[in-house]
């Protein structure tokens, strides 16, 4: 479906949201162990405030450099769940998104989005408060001119992400996860868990036994 210069595609399907919650019980760091340390975002890309934390699916978002017109249209695609990924070519001269975009897709059940550019509001968006992954942030606004794609592949950070991928973003970056992994990835990240708490006894073990 093509709305002036934009292209959308709303043929793919959403995970089941009871995926989402257990990928919500790991870190990016142990998810990142499970996947071989593939798929990974470059570290460029991280929370916009201190804490932030979101899972969910993907809703690629491709637009021109400093122009947020496909963002914008984003909107109404959005599900609950969904995590808006926004390749803006890492453009740090105009914020592709700001508090009231960020609003927009809280109220329609965003969990979160991943920004490969720059953001403004940074305060605001932390008030929410609503997590933001993005390069950086500059208070230039954008320009609303298109064109762009909406729920087509994108490459954000070095790693192309598909309608429908599992995002998860926590405070030591971005990690995109293909559904057809979800139940491999879900089974080696909880044998990493159970591995690191084995190896957190051994040390309070040894912590307990020191000189005084």
């Amino acid at each position: 479906m093509s709305q002036d210069n934009l292209r959308t595609n709303t043929t793919w399907e959403r995970v089941d949201r009871v995926v989402l919650d257990r990928f919500r019980a790991h870190s990016v760091a142990n998810l990142g162990d499970a996947l071989d340390r593939l798929n990974i975002v470059d570290g460029g890309i991280g929370p916009v405030w201190n804490g932030a934390k979101a899972v969910g699916t993907a809703l690629p978002v491709l637009s021109v450099a400093g122009d947020n017109k496909a963002v914008i249209a984003a909107v109404e695609h959005i599900r609950p769940g969904d995590m808006v990924v926004i390749n803006a070519f890492g453009y740090d001269g105009r914020a592709i998104m700001g508090d009231n975009l960020a609003q927009r897709f809280a109220v329609h059940g965003a969990a979160g989005a991943v920004v490969d550019g720059y953001v403004r509001d940074g305060a605001i968006v932390e008030d929410l408060p609503f997590p933001v992954f993005a390069r950086g942030l500059t208070p230039a606004g954008p320009f609303k001119n298109g064109p762009g794609t909406i729920g087509e592949p994108v490459a954000v950070g070095g790693v192309v992400v598909n309608p429908g991928d599992i995002v998860a973003a926590d405070g030591d970056g971005v990690i995109v996860i293909p559904p057809h992994r979800a139940h491999e990835a879900l089974a080696a990240v909880e044998e990493i868990v159970a591995r690191e708490q084995r190896l957190d006894a051994e040390v309070a073990a040894l912590r307990a036994g020191a000189p005084q």
